[in-house]
């Protein structure tokens, strides 16, 4: 996996690392040249990482100690923080909890990848304590007592809660979840020369503002509304036409050239939205459809069904949301039909949040030592479906075993028919890719799905910033902003690699 040698590389981080901290100090004190770091120092490399940093800090003014937490050190960087008048000292709490109070910046390199559990005594304590300083904390690589695979967290009172986390190579998946990635602070990635190109496929992939905006259809000057993709709609019901409105809207909005609804409150929604075409009979009968998205407010009764399962039934993609959830829960006929679907090729998408994950029966994992993204991917692999599980972080997977988080969200979109727009958006955005590709992979549907994760996520953010309560109408209206916004965006942006590498 790496291109250069080891030390090479090792160097390459801990001078990346000391560049960032000189930057944090020198913005939080207007100069390098007094400033006061402790380095809280493990046995592994992000260890090392950390008293190279140290020395190269040291070198420029700044006064450091490095406080040894195992009796095993790297001792080369060791050598050259003293060189350049740091200082290494064994712990010892009455002297270095009250150190780390008048610190400035307090560097943590407990732990490395390889760790796992909560921190124990001594390092526990002072991890601690750095999390009440005014200190500015930063961790190397991942914080200490975060799981680098899961994001777990064993005991968060005996963990470190990082100001910003600098990261080398690639992102480990547990920088990106609950309840790791509420330790983490800014995140900073550095290229340090690792060749990823061997490594296999990531674990999991955060996708980035660039994916997003490529991702969205503009028509060429030989398009018409066919090529640009025709998605379908069940979605609504009498007692629940606000959601074949606000998921309509949203399919409308993604970019797809046409909408043909074909659930069971055509009037409400045609009234909202003239430009729709009414599609009576349910999918069997719908004509061209590119991608279904079926559920949301679309009831559980027997037509309910029949529909669900005409759209389970036909070649195209499906999204399946809501009550399509609660009929799919309930009735292994069509579980099978999932299977059936992946047999021959058809990809299916699932869009539950935690309630309707657990009604599929699955266990989301709660607290500390949850796995969000292993949960996901056993649902994946079970269901024969992309998964995608609604939340603050938005994980997706594919039956195949590669995951995708989006981390762009707003508190905002927990409102009533939020997910209605979620669904019409990413049934318009596999639409519009499926005319444009032609047949969509499990892979390349998992990353539209985070796609449009992402395109919701910054909606709701827009949506928000008029400082008032938001509604899911608030969110549809600013669907084409966010779009806008993405298309304006640094063209520079990529999606960020992440794995268990590094």
């Amino acid at each position: 996996m790496a291109r250069l040698p080891s030390d090479e590389l090792m160097h390459r981080a801990a001078f990346a690392l000391a560049t960032r901290c000189a930057q944090l100090l020198t913005l939080q004190r207007g100069s390098l040249v007094g400033s006061r770091v402790v380095v809280l120092t493990g046995s592994g490399n992000n260890g090392g990482d950390a008293l190279w940093a140290a020395s190269h800090l040291a070198q420029r003014g700044v006064a450091v100690t490095a406080i040894l937490l195992d009796r095993r050190w790297h001792r080369e960087s060791a050598e050259a923080l003293l060189r350049h008048g740091g200082r290494l000292e064994p712990v010892d709490l009455d002297i270095h909890q009250p150190l780390i109070d008048t610190a400035d910046l307090v560097l943590d390199g407990i732990l490395g990848i390889g760790g796992a559990g909560a921190l124990r005594s001594p390092a526990a304590e002072l991890a601690a304590r750095a999390g009440a300083s005014a200190a500015v904390v930063v961790a190397v690589d991942l914080p200490s007592g975060v799981d680098a695979d899961t994001g777990a967290v064993a005991d968060p009172s005996a963990a470190i809660w990082a100001q910003e986390t600098v990261t080398f190579g690639c992102l480990k998946p547990g920088l990106l979840v609950s309840p790791g990635a509420g330790l983490v602070g800014d995140l900073t990635l550095i290229d340090i020369g690792l060749d990823l190109a061997d490594a296999g496929q990531p674990v999991v992939r955060r996708i980035g503002e660039a994916d997003a905006a490529a991702l969205v259809p503009f028509p060429g000057e030989n398009d018409d509304k066919y090529t640009r993709g025709v998605v379908g709609v069940v979605a609504g019901s009498p007692p629940y036409p606000g959601a074949g409105i606000l998921c309509s809207g949203a399919a409308r909005l993604g970019g797809a050239g046409m909408v043909r609804y074909a659930g069971s409150a055509p009037d409400y929604v045609i009234n909202r939205w003239p430009e729709v075409v009414v599609a009576a009979g349910g999918p069997a009968t719908a004509g061209r459809v590119e991608a279904w998205v079926v559920g949301p407010g679309a009831g559980t009764d027997e037509a309910a069904h029949q529909r669900l399962t005409q759209a389970l039934e036909s070649e195209v993609l499906v999204v399946v949301d809501a009550d399509g959830l609660t009929l799919l829960a309930g009735d292994e006929s069509l579980r099978d039909l999932l299977q059936a679907r992946r047999a021959a090729g058809r990809v299916t998408v699932i869009t539950p949040h935690a309630g309707e994950f657990a009604r599929l029966g699955f266990v989301l994992p709660e607290g500390e030592s949850a796995d969000r993204i292993g949960a996901v991917k056993n649902a994946a692999a079970q269901l024969g479906a992309v998964v995608l599980l609604k939340g603050h972080e938005t994980v997706v997977a594919e039956p195949g075993g590669l995951a995708f988080v989006n981390t762009l969200s707003d508190s905002a979109l927990a409102t009533a028919g939020s997910g209605d727009v979620l669904s019409g958006l990413l049934g318009s955005l596999l639409a519009a890719e499926t005319a444009r590709s032609g047949v969509l992979t499990e892979q390349a549907a998992a990353q539209a799905a985070a796609c449009a994760a992402l395109i919701h996520g910054l909606a709701g953010c827009l949506a928000a910033g008029s400082g008032r309560p938001v509604t899911s109408e608030d969110v549809l209206s600013a669907v084409s902003q966010a779009i806008a916004t993405l298309r304006n965006s640094d063209p520079t942006l990529e999606s960020d690699r992440a794995g268990d590498e590094g």
